[in-house]
């Protein structure tokens, strides 16, 4: 069952709860807390005058101090200058893991006012909103239950004691973030003989119900009827076939916004196949397209007054004696040739077609997010995802998005030099230049089907998945450009 989380006007003494998280800036005991350490005997002052807890970052201390609480967690914002948005959203992440992990059905959550810096109310409302289901979830579905199952953390309620209309306003966009946040991290998780390209598909199918969307999804016929050749090479050494989605959130007049997302369900390479060794993490070559759906799984609930157009192209990269060769040549959507260099760089092939069909849409911009390039883990390793494109307003605008959604993006150059490196001998452009500039080789690839919008593509190849476990979440599916993507369109939405 999805955490529910609400807004309750209460003070944290005298709150009844298996566990109040209570997060707090570095430093002396906040005096807002006077009331809840007389309450537990003065447990919490005792701890902070040992020196055992001062409120630092990521610091984290469990009380059992009596009272109506059973446990309170203090967690430290670290100093309240430097935490803003993102430090909020990851003490709000760490109090639902370990909510969960301690098997608490419910919790409060309280930020000691001292805490609040230069946010506003309704900015803290939304970023506790997000982090507590991020922190919170896990996924069970394909395991068998244990046989000692501890309590699922099942409702959190979000303490206030002043601003409560504008905390209220706050979480409501936080939750139907966090909600398609889940949506975008459960399709993730999926193993690629569940999450196909037609699982995919019943899944716009379903959203479509939902939330009353536009949806259509091409099948194999229509795609060939598109002419684009540059997806059907990728898939055809595959027995499952491709899809091609395109979901249309009507929420206002003009030129929409257009969100492209790499949707490999499962890439083995093809005939420049991978190496076995954690070969099974390619289930998340389809993060962009999750991140997409997980967009408009939050327009849907939070229905702001922006167009926005999803394109998805859908399929597998498999070896096989159908599948493309390198040294193929294929014709493009665009009408561009394409001499396939390495099959291993298949994203960049399915997403050129895609980014060609955008523009029967008259977009004001096209944003696409991808797991393309080992190179960019390289660069920027997963603190940070890279950006690129054509217009650097919108770079800087999914800069900022970036930031307020704590989802990084760097800028890397597109400078006219590197477009060499795409040069083919017998062909428009080639899919692979190799190791030197591997990601901004990529962009320019994808530039060149770029005709008539402002555009700009995001690698997430060394952000969509985590391979550690931290305080705020498990290992596995992060759900990235997720919350960048809703603060981009809510942003243009004026909201």
């Amino acid at each position: 069952m999805p955490l529910t989380t609400v807004v309750t006007s209460a003070q944290p003494a005298g709150y009844a709860t298996p566990l109040l998280a209570v997060a707090v800036p570095a430093g002396a005991m906040p005096a807002s807390l006077a009331q809840l350490d007389a309450q537990g005997s003065g447990a919490i002052g005792r701890l902070y005058a040992s020196g055992d807890f001062a409120g630092k970052k990521d610091e984290h201390a469990l009380l059992h101090p009596g009272g109506p609480a059973a446990r309170v967690l203090l967690l430290g914002l670290g100093k309240v200058e430097d935490a803003g948005r993102t430090g909020l959203r990851r003490v709000a992440a760490a109090a639902g893991k370990r909510a969960r992990t301690l098997g608490a059905p419910s919790l409060g959550f309280f930020l000691a006012p001292e805490g609040l810096g230069d946010l506003t109310a309704r900015e803290a409302g939304q970023v506790i909103s997000e982090g507590l289901p991020f922190g919170e979830w896990h996924y069970n579905d394909l395991k068998r239950p244990p046989e000692e199952p501890k309590p699922a953390l099942e409702r959190a309620e979000l303490l206030v004691t002043t601003d409560t209309a504008e905390f209220a306003a706050g979480h409501a966009v936080g939750a139907a973030i966090a909600a398609g946040q889940a949506y975008t991290r459960n399709l993730q998780v999926l193993p690629g003989n569940v999450c196909t390209p037609s699982y995919l598909a019943s899944e716009v199918g379903a959203m479509v119900r939902r939330h009353g969307f536009k949806g259509t999804v091409l099948d194999l016929g229509a795609i060939r009827a598109e002419k684009m050749g540059a997806l059907l090479a990728v898939a055809q050494g595959s027995t499952e076939e491709p899809k091609f989605i395109v979901l249309e959130y009507e929420g206002a007049l003009g030129a929409p916004v257009v969100l492209v997302g790499k949707g490999v369900t499962f890439d083995t390479g093809g005939i420049s196949i991978k190496p076995a060794d954690k070969m099974e993490d390619m289930k998340y070559d389809m993060s962009g397209a999750a991140a997409v759906l997980g967009t408009f799984e939050m327009l849907g609930r939070l229905k702001p007054k922006v167009r926005v157009v999803g394109l998805i192209p859908a399929t597998e990269n498999m070896p096989s004696g159908t599948a493309v060769k390198p040294g193929d040549v294929v014709t493009s959507h665009f009408g561009k040739t394409i001499e396939i260099i390495n099959t291993d760089a298949e994203g960049r092939l399915i997403l050129c077609d895609a980014l060609s069909y955008a523009r029967r849409f008259k977009p004001a911009c096209v944003v696409d997010a991808a797991t393309l390039t080992g190179a960019v883990v390289v660069a920027l390793g997963s603190m940070a995802s890279g950006v690129m494109g054509t217009d650097e307003a919108l770079i800087e605008e999914l800069r900022q998005a970036g930031e307020r959604s704590g989802e990084r993006v760097w800028p890397l150059p597109l400078w006219d030099e590197y477009r060499d490196l795409i040069k083919s001998d017998i062909a428009d452009v080639k899919n692979s230049a190799g190791r030197p500039a591997g990601s901004i080789s990529a962009g320019w690839f994808l530039r060149e089907f770029v005709d008539g919008y402002p555009w700009a593509h995001i690698d997430i190849a060394g952000t969509a998945y985590s391979e550690r476990e931290d305080a705020t979440r498990i290992k596995g599916p992060t759900g990235i450009c997720m919350r960048l993507f809703s603060e981009f369109v809510l942003g243009r939405a004026g909201a």
